[in-house]
C-alpha cells in the first residue's frame, strides 16, 4: 500500500494535505513533514498544508497555507492523523480528485480512496517516517524536524505505552539527518509566564471525584484573569499526569460555542467516554465536547464510574 501512496504522489501535480481540528504536535508534524518531504523530492509539484491556525508553540514547524477552492480541481488530498471525518479541518478534502488517509488512532473510521492505518504506532509521524525510509528517498532536515517533533509530543518524550524499538528506529532515522533536537525540546518546553501562573492556580483549585478522577474547569473568567488562550489552558492537562493514586485526569476548557474536554489516563482505557461525548482518539488519551455544565457533570459521573470499575478489576492500580 505504501508504494500505491508514492505512485499517487508522483501522479498528481497538486497535493493538499489536511489535518484534524485543534491540532497537536503529531498532527502538525505529520502534515508539514509530509509537505516538506514532497517539496524536496518533487520540486515541480505544488504542495499545501491547510487548516486553522497552527498553535503558537508549534509555529516553528510551519504555518497553514491559504488555498482557493479552484486549486482542489484535479488535486490529490491527503488527510493525516485524523480518525473520524467529523474531526477533519476543512471539508474541502472531498473536493479533490483522489484522497489518501494516513492515521494511527484506535477508533479510526473508514474514509478516503487509500487508507493506511497502523493502530500500533504511537505517532502518525512514526508511520510517515518509516514510509519515507522504505521509499528510499532522502528526508530533508525541515521534514525531519517536523516529524521528530510529532513523535516526541505524541509519545510524551518516549514515555507512553506503545513505544518500542520501531519508534526509536524512526527517531534515529530523523536524527541522522542532522537536526538539532535540543532546539526542538527548547521550543516545546518554553512557557509563557501567564501559563506558569495558571498552572500554579490549577494545583490549588483542581477537584477530585469520589473515586479519584482529577479535573479542572478553565472558565472564560479564569482564562481572562490569567491572560491565556484556550490552547494554553488545555495544554495544562499534562500537569496532572504524575499524581499518585490518580490514574485518570481531565480538563474542561470554555470556548464560545461549547466546552472542550481533554481526557488522559496512565493505565485504563478511556476513549469510550470520549466517543460518547462527541469525540474520540487514543485508548488512554482522547478528546470530547460538551455543551453545558449538566453534560460536564454527566461526563464526570461516567469517568468516576469507569475508574471505580477499573480499581475493582486491576490490583494495585496507580
Amino acid at each position: 500500500m505504501i508504494y500505491e501512496i508514492l505512485n499517487k504522489i508522483k501522479e498528481f501535480d497538486t497535493i493538499i494535505i489536511h489535518r484534524h481540528k485543534r491540532p497537536d504536535g503529531d498532527c502538525i508534524g505529520s502534515q508539514f513533514g509530509l509537505k516538506y518531504f514532497i517539496e524536496d523530492n518533487f520540486p515541480e509539484k505544488k504542495v499545501y498544508a491547510v487548516g486553522d491556525q497552527v498553535p503558537e508553540y508549534l509555529s516553528f514547524i510551519g504555518l497553514s497555507d491559504v488555498v482557493e477552492d479552484h486549486i482542489y480541481d484535479n488535486a490529490l488530498t491527503i488527510v493525516v492523523d485524523t480518525s473520524v471525518k467529523d474531526r477533519i479541518c476543512d471539508d474541502r478534502y472531498l473536493n479533490g480528485k483522489y484522497c489518501i488517509k494516513i492515521d494511527h488512532h484506535d477508533d479510526s473510521d473508514e474514509f478516503g480512496d487509500i487508507q493506511y492505518v497502523n493502530e500500533k504506532a504511537p505517532a502518525c509521524c512514526e508511520i510517515i517516517t518509516l514510509m519515507f525510509n522504505k521509499w528510499r528517498l532522502p528526508i530533508c532536515q525541515k521534514a525531519a524536524l517536523a516529524l521528530f517533533t510529532g513523535i516526541v509530543t505524541d509519545t510524551g518524550r518516549f514515555q507512553f505505552r506503545g513505544v518500542g524499538s520501531t519508534t526509536f528506529n524512526a527517531a534515529g532515522i530523523l536524527t541522522d539527518t542532522g537536526i538539532d533536537t535540543s532546539y526542538i525540546y527548547t521550543k516545546l518546553n518554553l512557557k509563557d509566564i501567564n501559563s506558569i501562573r495558571l498552572e500554579s492556580y490549577l494545583y490549588k483549585h483542581m477537584k477530585i471525584t469520589k473515586n479519584g478522577v482529577v479535573y479542572m474547569h478553565f472558565t472564560k473568567r479564569i482564562m481572562k484573569k490569567f491572560k491565556v488562550t484556550q490552547d494554553e489552558a488545555a495544554a495544562l492537562v499534562s500537569c496532572m499526569s504524575s499524581f499518585r493514586h490518580h490514574p485518570f485526569w481531565i480538563t474542561f476548557v470554555d470556548y464560545p460555542e461549547n466546552i472542550r474536554v481533554r481526557l488522559r489516563s496512565r493505565t485504563i482505557e478511556i476513549n469510550e467516554i470520549g466517543r460518547k461525548y462527541r469525540g474520540g482518539g487514543h485508548l488512554m488519551a482522547c478528546g470530547a465536547t460538551v455543551y453545558n455544565k449538566k453534560e460536564m457533570k454527566a461526563l464526570l459521573k461516567d469517568a468516576d464510574s469507569l475508574l471505580e470499575r477499573a480499581k475493582n478489576e486491576i490490583e494495585g492500580l496507580e
